[in-house]
Formats: structure tokens, C-alpha cells, sequence
């Protein structure tokens, strides 16, 4: 019987594991997955879970962005569970948040939400937000901090400070490999109650191990150039083409 080469790899799956955060090919153990991997799994589930149900700090949020005048805003979904269970009233103002938004007019509108994730934004919002702002060439409100808000909350603000566009930076849904994923939503000429997600574009996955900050901001103010191009986001808009309009990036010396 012949026996195994010592140099044979012991695990022929480790190089495939090393490529992806996904759970592929864990083994077994009898007729279960390995303790290690079940145990890793729980610690995966139990963040996601603490991303969903941990409150934003917004005090610090303000205090980070205190220079540039943010205004808080909640919506209508008054406390989190609230939030999970009524998704429709985290897509509308609460009626005393409608009078600290006053009009512009501006270009643009940056929205910073708690969404399904307060860690992403807690770590990641802020410095997104002020690159974005660096930019000379937009007329942008004063960013908005909005307390259990939907996607769709940032039509009415950008409708409320007369910003042609919206910006919204919110917690994307935490999955089982990252549970601090930022996501920006972008949408021309927002109406509220009647835009849809067909009329917004989206760049996701903005976190340490996915979209750097740095590159996420190229991919929005290039998307937010060519709306306002053609008047319009979503499926008049391919990001593809928006990118094509940028300069080449610089690969190194």
C-alpha cells in the first residue's frame, strides 16, 4: 500500500478558503461540522444580531462632525423594535424633525442613517462624509444624522433642504462575514413617497476588507457627476459609464 507523499497539503481546500470569507468545505466531524467552525459560526451570528439591535452613538457622531453644523433628525419609528417591525414608518420624518431642515437651494444632501448597522457608521461615516464634502465643485446642505431611518428617509430630507440630490451613508444588513458593511445610496431629484429603489444607485460593501473609503468616494462623486449629467440615477445610470469619465487611477511607480 502505498503511503502519502510527506509534502502533500493535509487540507486541499485551504488554498480555496483563503480566496473567500465564504464557509466552504468545513469538514465533519461524525456526522456535525467541526466545533471550531459551529463555534465560529455563532460568534458571526451573535455580531450581526449586536449590529442590528445596538443603538447609534449620535452624540459622538455630532461631536465628530460639530464643524460642519450637522442637524439630527429622527424618523417615525420611535424606538428599535419599532424600526424591525415597521419598516414603512422608518421611511417617513417624525413631524417635529420636519422643521430643522430648512431650504437651500443645494446640489446635494448627505444623509448619515443608523440603517442595520450603527457600527458601520460609527466607524466608517464620518470620514466617508468629509471626502465627499471636500469636493469644491457641489453646493451641500449641512449633513444630516437621521435616528432609525430607511433608505427611502433620505427623499424627504433632500426634499425638505431643496437638494437636487441625496446622499445616504447607512448601515447595510449585516451578513454572517461582515457586519460592518457602509452603504451609499444615491438618487437624483428625490420624491418622497413616489421615488423608487430602480430610480437610485448604489455602491455597497464600503468596510475594511471590502470597499476602501477612499475608493468609495471616487465611485460616488463620480456616479453624482454624471446624474447630474443626465439628469437622472438608477437605471439611466450604469456606474460603469460614470467611472469611464474619471481619470485613470495611479497603480504606483
Amino acid at each position: 500500500m502505498n503511503k502519502p507523499s510527506s509534502d502533500a497539503p493535509s487540507d486541499p481546500w485551504a488554498f480555496l478558503r483563503r480566496a473567500t470569507p465564504a464557509r466552504i468545505a468545513l469538514g465533519r466531524a461524525g456526522d456535525a461540522l467541526p466545533t471550531h467552525h459551529v463555534l465560529e459560526f455563532q460568534l458571526a451570528h451573535a455580531r450581526a444580531r449586536d449590529a442590528v439591535h445596538t443603538p447609534l452613538d449620535d452624540a459622538r457622531l455630532l461631536a465628530e462632525l460639530a464643524d460642519l453644523s450637522p442637524i439630527l433628525v429622527e424618523s417615525r419609528a420611535q424606538d428599535r423594535v419599532t424600526f424591525l417591525q415597521r419598516p414603512d414608518l422608518g421611511r417617513l420624518l417624525a413631524p417635529q424633525a420636519q422643521q430643522k431642515l430648512h431650504a437651500g437651494p443645494f446640489d446635494a444632501a448627505i444623509v448619515i442613517a443608523d440603517g442595520l448597522s450603527a457600527a458601520a457608521v460609527q466607524g466608517q461615516a464620518v470620514a466617508l462624509c468629509r471626502a465627499l464634502l471636500a469636493r469644491r465643485d457641489w453646493r451641500f446642505a449641512p449633513p444630516v444624522v437621521a435616528l432609525q431611518a430607511r433608505v427611502a428617509l433620505g427623499d424627504e430630507i433632500a426634499a425638505l433642504l431643496d437638494a437636487r440630490m441625496a446622499v445616504m451613508l447607512i448601515g447595510e444588513r449585516p451578513g454572517l462575514s461582515a457586519a460592518d458593511s457602509l452603504g451609499a445610496y444615491i438618487t437624483f431629484d428625490p420624491k418622497p413617497g413616489r421615488t423608487t429603489d430602480a430610480e437610485r444607485n448604489c455602491v455597497s460593501n464600503i468596510r475594511s476588507g471590502g470597499l476602501t473609503l477612499d475608493e468609495a468616494a471616487r465611485r460616488i462623486l463620480a456616479i453624482m457627476t454624471l446624474a447630474r449629467r443626465i439628469g437622472g440615477t438608477g437605471t439611466l445610470l450604469k456606474e460603469d459609464d460614470a467611472l469611464a469619465l474619471l481619470p485613470p487611477t495611479s497603480s504606483g511607480p
